[in-house]
Protein backbone atom coordinates (compact mmCIF):
# COMPACT_ATOMS: atom_id res chain seq x y z
CA UNK A 1 0.00 0.00 0.00
CA UNK A 2 1.39 3.38 -0.99
CA UNK A 3 2.39 5.83 1.72
CA UNK A 4 0.50 8.93 0.60
CA UNK A 5 1.18 10.74 3.88
CA UNK A 6 4.94 10.49 3.44
CA UNK A 7 4.74 11.75 -0.13
CA UNK A 8 2.43 14.63 0.79
CA UNK A 9 4.66 15.63 3.73
CA UNK A 10 7.70 15.61 1.44
CA UNK A 11 5.92 17.77 -1.13
CA UNK A 12 4.70 20.17 1.58
CA UNK A 13 8.32 20.49 2.72
CA UNK A 14 9.15 21.43 -0.90
CA UNK A 15 11.65 18.58 -1.22
CA UNK A 16 12.33 16.10 -4.00
CA UNK A 17 12.90 12.43 -3.24
CA UNK A 18 16.59 13.00 -3.95
CA UNK A 19 16.82 15.97 -1.57
CA UNK A 20 15.09 14.04 1.21
CA UNK A 21 17.30 11.01 0.77
CA UNK A 22 20.42 13.17 0.84
CA UNK A 23 19.26 14.72 4.14
CA UNK A 24 19.13 11.18 5.52
CA UNK A 25 22.58 10.26 4.21
CA UNK A 26 21.47 8.12 1.28
CA UNK A 27 23.13 8.49 -2.13
CA UNK A 28 20.05 8.12 -4.31
CA UNK A 29 16.31 8.53 -4.14
CA UNK A 30 15.48 4.82 -4.33
CA UNK A 31 14.86 4.30 -0.60
CA UNK A 32 12.44 7.24 -0.41
CA UNK A 33 10.70 6.05 -3.59
CA UNK A 34 10.35 2.55 -2.12
CA UNK A 35 8.88 3.90 1.14
CA UNK A 36 6.41 6.12 -0.73
CA UNK A 37 5.37 3.28 -3.06
CA UNK A 38 4.94 0.83 -0.20
CA UNK A 39 7.68 -1.57 -1.32
CA UNK A 40 9.55 -1.23 1.97
CA UNK A 41 9.51 0.64 5.27
CA UNK A 42 12.33 2.48 7.00
CA UNK A 43 13.88 1.46 10.28
CA UNK A 44 12.55 3.20 13.37
CA UNK A 45 15.71 5.31 13.56
CA UNK A 46 15.29 6.51 9.96
CA UNK A 47 11.55 7.05 10.47
CA UNK A 48 12.32 9.35 13.40
CA UNK A 49 14.80 11.30 11.25
CA UNK A 50 12.22 11.55 8.47
CA UNK A 51 9.64 12.86 10.91
CA UNK A 52 12.06 15.48 12.20
CA UNK A 53 13.09 16.63 8.71
CA UNK A 54 9.48 16.80 7.52
CA UNK A 55 8.07 18.25 10.75
CA UNK A 56 5.55 15.44 11.17
CA UNK A 57 4.85 12.76 13.76
CA UNK A 58 6.28 9.29 13.10
CA UNK A 59 2.90 7.70 13.78
CA UNK A 60 1.25 10.08 11.29
CA UNK A 61 3.77 9.15 8.58
CA UNK A 62 4.04 5.39 9.17
CA UNK A 63 1.55 4.21 11.77
CA UNK A 64 3.02 1.05 13.26
CA UNK A 65 4.78 0.02 10.05
CA UNK A 66 8.48 0.58 10.71
CA UNK A 67 11.26 -1.97 10.95
CA UNK A 68 13.17 -2.63 14.16
CA UNK A 69 16.34 -3.22 12.12
CA UNK A 70 17.40 -3.48 8.49
CA UNK A 71 17.26 -7.26 8.59
CA UNK A 72 14.76 -9.65 10.04
CA UNK A 73 15.66 -12.77 11.96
Amino acid sequence: MKNKRLKEARIQANMSQTQLSECLGYKGKQSVANWENGYSTPTLKVAICLAEVLGKDVHFLFGHKVQDTHTTV
